[in-house]
């Protein structure tokens, strides 16, 4: 399995603020994804940091990806819809000089349409327009000399185009939704944004078979094993997202996504970033997570072929041997229960426990603290 976590933007802790900075940054916390966000527009000033973001990602295993308009109206009015695509456009200008693997895009509200098929045939036509266009930026005939300033683009593919779920009701994007227009969609690839998911679904995903459903209905319909994520807590009602929040703070836990990556992950490519308000420092609260479920269940995995060489050495059915230890280990139990009852009385604490006096020693326990970031 290849997992890549990130932050949505330059890591809190960075104090240059540069893309680049935020790149060697993420590298030393042990990350290797980031989401450049464009989300109103794109500033020319910001074009001479998105080339040496492109070479620099180029040159390693790190990923760079990128976030287009917040505020889209795809489904809007002919003015409403072009005002979308000029922002969108500049978007792609920068996702081919920052070495974009993935460009996410939102749609917007329904407008005119409802939901169902017409809103999605409408938005068929406008992403294989937007899919033609980031390849023609990206240059159908790689010319030696004409992209010699971007030589990723002799060896990567152009920017897949990410069509992103949404957190309410009135927007356009359900999983269904994006799932059917990526899979007419040549260059596509549905973004799941796991707290949209969440809220939308009015807490849809709690536990890790929650997360099994929600994968195999993506790879029925929509095929693949490469998967690109957003993850946050996120404050919800009614079916609406309200706004992302600490990942502590939330009902929407990322443990059952570890353990589902952990079990049953093992055939995914998959890139997860990270929206929480707290960014980097939840980035690496996910992978703390996803190693202790890979570890348990690696212990698990040892445990069981250790019964197995076992009962293999003894000539014991596996199933008749753990009968066996689980008769065996509810003794052992009430052995040692009683071995502790002497003193485990009033008059044997009295003998062998001095009298409690103050004490005025510094303690160097450390107490727990649920607000800790990690």
């Amino acid at each position: 399995m290849s997992l890549k976590l990130g932050p949505a933007g330059v890591p809190l802790s960075c104090k240059g603020r540069t893309i680049v900075e935020g790149m060697d940054d993420i590298t030393v916390l042990g990350l290797d994804a980031m989401e450049v966000q464009t989300v109103r527009t794109v500033q020319p000033h910001h074009f001479d940091q998105y080339w040496q973001a492109g070479i620099l990602s180029w040159k390693s295993d790190f990923e760079m990806n990128m976030h287009g308009p917040y505020y889209a109206e795809l489904l809007g009015s002919k003015r409403e819809r072009n005002r979308t695509l000029s922002k969108m456009e500049a978007s792609m200008q920068a996702g081919k000089i920052v070495n974009a693997r993935h460009i996410t895009y939102h749609v917007g509200p329904y407008g005119e349409y409802e939901p169902g098929a017409k809103a999605n045939e409408e938005l068929v036509n406008i992403f294989s327009g937007v899919v033609d266009r980031v390849r023609s930026i990206w240059g159908d005939e790689k010319e030696e000399e004409e992209y010699s300033a971007f030589p990723w683009v002799h060896e990567a593919e152009p920017s897949l185009v990410g069509i992103e779920t949404s957190g309410r009701q009135e927007l356009w994007g359900s999983v269904e939704e994006v799932l059917e227009v990526c899979n007419h969609v040549e260059g596509t690839v549905p973004v799941l944004n796991m707290a949209h998911i969440h809220a939308r679904g009015h807490g849809r995903m709690r536990t890790s078979e929650d997360y099994a459903e929600l994968f195999d209905q993506v790879r029925e319909t929509y095929g693949g094993s490469k998967f690109y994520c957003h993850f946050a807590g996120v404050e919800h009602r009614m079916g609406n997202a309200l706004h992302y929040t600490q990942i502590k703070k939330s009902d929407l836990k990322f443990e059952p996504f570890a353990e589902f990556l952990a079990e049953e992950g093992d055939w995914m490519d998959i890139t997860i970033i990270s929206d929480s308000p707290l960014l980097e420092h939840d980035a690496m609260y996910m992978l703390q997570h996803y190693d202790k479920a890979r570890q348990r269940l690696l212990e698990i995995r040892a445990r069981d072929d250790h019964k197995l060489k076992l009962a293999t050495h003894t000539g014991i059915d596996p199933e008749e041997l753990e009968m066996i230890e689980q008769e065996i280990d509810p003794a052992k139990k009430s052995e040692q229960v009683s071995q502790k009852q002497p003193n485990s009385s009033p008059i044997g604490e009295k003998l062998t426990k001095p009298k409690d006096k103050p004490n005025n020693m510094i303690s160097f326990e450390e107490k727990s603290d649920n607000d800790d970031i990690f």
